[in-house]
């Protein structure tokens, strides 16, 4: 078993990458695989609609011109994918809604790659936009047939300042909640 965490904030070691790491050491409690990639702050672009990627098959991105295709095998390999981000202006980054529009596409036109995986949305907002981020999150799990675990309460963590959502008790203890979760739903369903 393996789970894949994604960040999609450009500010490395800041609150998004906190919260995500709180689930993954929570998974590596029960002896479960975990893997971090950093895509926020790299060069991934948007998809171009060419959809060259259902013609060739090859699970893959025509374009390889940035991160994407050096870490979709890692992605499609993973039983649970923890997606986070930040809240700019009450959406994500303009990173990880790259990822989800190119990986999302590839998967679906490559044999429903995501199928049965569980999905889970992180995200740290200073004052708002978490829950609609969270609705996208949703829209994209749900579409590639997902499972999306609950857990205490929304995945959100409050936090301006890098590290200021270490004092947002309530989400971090949401996190390992998070983590609980994942690893129960992927013990039931393997």
């Amino acid at each position: 078993m393996k789970v894949v965490a994604i960040n999609g904030s450009p500010r490395k070691n800041g609150n998004t990458e906190l919260m995500l790491r709180k689930v993954l050491e929570t998974v590596e409690k029960h002896g479960i695989e975990t893997r971090f990639i950093q895509i926020g702050g790299t060069n991934i672009h948007g998809c171009r609609g060419c959809w060259a990627c259902r013609k060739l098959q090859n699970r893959k991105c025509v374009f390889n011109d940035d991160i994407l295709n050096s870490i979709l095998e890692e992605v499609f390999s993973a039983d649970a994918i923890i997606l986070g981000t930040p809240s700019y202006f009450s959406d994500m980054t303009p990173e990880l809604k790259s990822f989800i529009d190119r990986a999302g596409v590839i998967a679906l036109g490559n044999g429903k790659l995501f199928r049965h995986k569980i999905g889970a949305g992180v995200v740290a907002q200073r004052r708002g936009g978490g829950t609609s981020i969270q609705s996208t999150l949703h829209h994209m799990f749900l579409m590639s047939e997902m499972i999306i675990p609950g857990s205490t309460y929304w995945n959100l963590g409050f936090g301006c300042e890098k590290g200021e959502v270490l004092s947002d008790e309530e989400a971090m203890q949401n996190m390992e909640n998070l983590g609980e979760n994942i690893c129960w739903l992927l013990k039931k369903m393997l």
